[in-house]
């Protein structure tokens, strides 16, 4: 996972949070959204999402020597 996914995830988690705990955002919806925000947490804090693999899909971009 790159360093852009993983700033994005982050700061989406960040929002997420903030509107739960200002309650801009409420009931089910609230909740499945901080699902979500958990799960971008722990995918930005190991560099890994399941959901890339089958996908094939690869952000992180190797540096030039």
């Amino acid at each position: 996972m790159g360093s852009t996914d993983k700033v994005i995830r982050l700061v989406t988690a960040v929002i997420i949070t903030l509107l739960y705990f200002t309650h801009i955002i409420t009931g089910t919806f609230a909740i499945v959204l901080m699902i979500l925000a958990a799960i971008f947490l722990l995918t930005s804090i190991v560099s890994f999402c399941p959901l890339y693999t089958p996908f094939k899909i690869n952000t992180y971009k190797r540096k030039a020597n």
